[in-house]
């Protein structure tokens, strides 16, 4: 299953390159991730290629389990679509607006005739996202991931955003999506409402690979819980990618995605036809910062940008 999509403009990178630089980033990421909290800053400006157009803002984030504070450092003029700075605690830069694809179920197309909103369901307000709601009940089997997303405005020296809704949504250890191929299900679908610095946290499944897209997760941000129960009052749609080499270990090693294999082994960054018209530091972004393990599974954090 591949998800229909039509760059802008294809962003041609040099295959083992991005790869690299990639596996690089992600790894200093979880070199610096913290767990418990703590206070911490680092910054570094970066310059992106890539379609679209716009400024690139640099700026210094502290961050800490209680406090977030931010100042804005210097402004110059590129081509790229992206904001970027960066702290130790990820990445603040304007993410790429994404396809939706084929099964977001938040209103914007149908299933054998029905129009598919999750997002109307009571109960889907939630951190676990492993079950359905309403009166399906099944749990979706996979190896345990917990996603700490921070949602920032990249558009104002990276402060969070609080009150802000996301709506996360993924496949299954099969590939397979809630809704839609999976008709009696909901799971791997929430929403939740950001704190005051501008975080969700939610527990869910590592996703498998299915053919033709590299392994990814769904987001789309609202204003409010209020409006957060049809598309049309999306402000952003986006995705996550995960580290390809965390998801070979997986693959390889976690009972239930077998399939998950040969398909990622016939997908690169370069040729997925959602992440390849990014810039590499939107994508260094994008990629979720992973510790854990194939046994315990993995928690994740990543700093979703976006200009308010």
């Amino acid at each position: 299953m591949t998800h229909p999509h039509a760059p802008n403009e294809p962003y041609h990178k040099d295959e083992g390159s991005l790869q690299d630089l990639i596996e690089s980033v992600a790894s200093r990421r979880r070199t610096l991730s913290i767990i418990g909290g703590g206070l911490f800053t680092a910054t570094f400006a970066s310059a992106c290629g890539g379609g679209g157009g716009g400024g690139t803002t640099t700026a210094t984030v502290t961050s800490s389990a209680s406090s977030s504070s931010s100042s804005s450092s210097s402004s110059s003029s590129t081509s790229s679509s992206a904001s970027s700075s960066s702290t130790a605690s990820g990445t603040c830069t304007t993410y790429a607006e994404e396809t939706a694809g084929p099964y977001p179920g938040d209103g914007s197309n149908t299933a054998s005739g029905s129009v598919i909103n999750v997002l109307a369901l009571s109960g889907i307000n939630r951190s676990d996202i492993r079950t359905s709601v309403g009166s399906a009940s099944g749990t979706a089997p996979g190896l345990p991931m917990t996603l700490t997303i921070t949602l920032v405005n990249s558009g104002n020296s990276c402060a969070p955003l609080a009150g802000y809704v996301i709506y996360l949504w993924h496949c299954t250890r099969d590939g397979l999506y809630s809704l839609y191929t999976l008709t009696g299900e909901n799971y791997l679908r929430g929403v939740q409402v950001t704190n005051a610095n501008g975080q969700v946290t939610f527990t869910t499944i590592f996703p498998g690979c299915y053919d033709g897209r590299m392994p990814h997760l769904h987001v789309e941000v609202y204003p409010s819980l209020a409006a957060a129960t049809s598309y049309a009052n999306k402000l952003k749609t986006s995705q996550f990618a995960l580290p390809r080499d965390v998801c070979t270990s997986v693959y390889a090693n976690v009972s239930g995605y077998s399939a998950s294999v040969s398909n990622l082994s016939r997908i690169t960054f370069a040729s997925d036809n959602v992440f390849s018209d990014n810039s590499a530091t939107q994508l260094a972004a994008q990629t979720i910062a992973l510790s854990g393990d194939t046994t315990n599974g993995y928690t994740g954090t990543v700093t979703y940008g976006v200009t308010i």
